[in-house]
């Protein structure tokens, strides 16, 4: 069942968007050849806590991390640990934050340094197909029509979608309906509402499209090593059209807005 939420639930969801946000950007800062996927966590963790909300994927469904953190050939759902970055690496970080009960998801991929031109154009396009397809997060759209316009940004782009792992609706729960496929037809699939509210996260590689499960029950990589990404933003559909509430960049008038608690560990 699919669960519309009010403008007020929506801007109640911005505000754990506001967190994500900025944590995001405290980890973009962090992120440098030698640093551990342990210390982004926990970086993470601190920083959320300090903004009185809470690291959603923590013990969800007995995940052991804050976040997830997927260098490389891995695409998504990878444990935070003892891996080191390197110099050329790529690494997809994927953040939730549960504010007074409501969820907000993004995930954005981060160069480590500099990288290839194939690590380029993955992360370039792969960003691409998600902006393509929040627009066509638009009252009287289909889902085909999102689904669509990731696929065609991202097959243009030489890419290939995994078609294993899918985007979601989210609200109280990290995880609700509608599935969000990042492949599809335009004018099929479920009728967009206003008051829907979308995890849009296309997920691709610079290979082929199957994925294997690493041993720990988690980690997706890619099954023939090649470079993964993964972008995601969480979307409303307002009757003035798509409403991201986790851009990647707060306005200045939204940094200011939330009260920090004294004390707070960290900031962006």
């Amino acid at each position: 069942m699919i669960i519309k939420k009010s403008p007020e639930e929506i801007e109640k969801m911005a505000k754990a968007g506001v967190i994500l946000t900025a944590t995001l950007d405290l980890l973009d800062g962090r992120i440098r050849p030698g640093v551990s996927t342990a210390e982004l966590d926990q970086a993470a963790e601190r920083f959320i806590r300090s903004r009185g909300a809470e690291p959603t994927f923590k013990g969800y469904r007995g995940f052991p991390g804050s976040i997830c953190t997927s260098p490389n050939a891995m695409v998504v759902h990878g444990i935070p640990g003892p891996y080191r970055l390197k110099r050329g690496d790529i690494i997809a970080i994927d953040v939730g934050v549960t504010l007074d009960g409501w969820v907000a998801d993004a995930a954005r991929t981060f160069p480590v340094g500099e990288v290839d031109e194939q690590a380029q154009n993955l992360l370039s396009a792969t960003e691409q197909a998600l902006h393509v397809g929040v627009a066509q997060c638009e009252v009287g759209n289909r889902m085909g029509d999102v689904s669509s316009a990731i696929q065609r940004v991202a097959e243009d782009a030489g890419l290939s979608v995994v078609r294993s792992l899918v985007g979601h609706g989210i609200g109280r729960s990290m995880h609700e309906d509608p599935q969000v496929p990042n492949y599809g037809k335009p004018g099929k699939g479920p009728l967009l509402e206003e008051g829907m509210v979308l995890a849009i996260e296309p997920m691709t590689t610079a290979g082929r499209p199957a994925v294997r499960v690493a041993g720990d029950g988690w980690a997706i990589f890619s099954q023939d090593n090649s470079p993964a990404a993964h972008f995601e933003f969480t979307v409303a559909i307002t009757a003035e059209g798509p409403k991201i509430l986790t851009p990647w960049h707060l306005p200045a008038e939204r940094r200011t807005a939330e009260p920090v608690p004294q004390g707070a560990a960290d900031s962006p």
